[in-house]
């Protein structure tokens, strides 16, 4: 009898098993995007100036 119980147990667990960790994700995401944010806005003036630069040394026809 406790065998059946365990594999009812198992089986009914099992699907669970496959979600992961959702806080987990949410907060990766959360940071990932905060650390994007931060170096953008640390990096943006560099860029913008270094995509000035290179516009205007390209000579047209």
């Amino acid at each position: 009898m406790n065998t059946l119980f365990t594999w009812i147990y198992l089986w009914l667990t099992e699907e669970d098993s496959e979600r992961g960790d959702v806080p987990g994700w949410v907060l990766v995401t959360l940071m990932t995007a905060g650390l994007v944010t931060a170096i953008w806005a640390i990096a943006s003036p560099t860029l913008s100036n270094l995509f000035q630069t290179a516009i205007s040394g390209v000579q047209g026809p």
